[in-house]
């Protein structure tokens, strides 16, 4: 009787201490379990412009594609330093794995401005998006080898 008693009160404790943490969102690329995670920690570091950490992320044979052109690795880097992300929000988040690629498809809205040519900025989308990465094991870690963007 004893022992049961010991047995219930140490189930509830353990049961408790689960749902008093909660689950901790990953802070950076080594942190992330999965798809889901890799992706918002990779827009979490295009915020807060730590670049070190996005080249690490994108493979050297990166392919991005959106609705007005194609972007290499180079065009893609390019593209994030223009930008001043302040809020993301990331939805109907799909994730399918299939051996060493994982493949995130989702929708995102952004707000923040970008910086044109000539000096000026100009909003980014504030509408969603729809967003597709494939991401790939490698040694060193999974990395972006393609993204697609699309209007909603």
């Amino acid at each position: 009787m004893v022992m049961l008693a010991f047995t219930m009160t140490f189930s509830l404790i353990v049961m408790s201490a689960c749902t008093f943490n909660g689950e901790h969102p990953a802070r950076s690329f080594s942190e992330a379990t999965g798809g889901e995670g890799m992706e918002r920690v990779f827009w979490k570091n295009v915020q807060a412009r730590n670049w070190v950490e996005i080249e690490r992320a994108l493979a050297s044979n990166y392919e991005g594609v959106t609705p007005a052109e194609t972007l290499d690795r180079a065009a893609t880097l390019e593209q994030y330093r223009r930008w001043q992300l302040q809020e993301f929000a990331l939805g109907d988040l799909n994730t399918e794995q299939n051996g060493t690629t994982i493949v995130v498809t989702y929708t995102i809205t952004l707000k923040g401005t970008t910086s044109n040519a000539s000096g000026g900025s100009q909003p980014l989308p504030s509408t969603p998006q729809h967003m597709m990465t494939v991401w790939q094991q490698q040694k060193a870690g999974w990395i972006a080898i393609a993204h697609a963007v699309s209007p909603q």
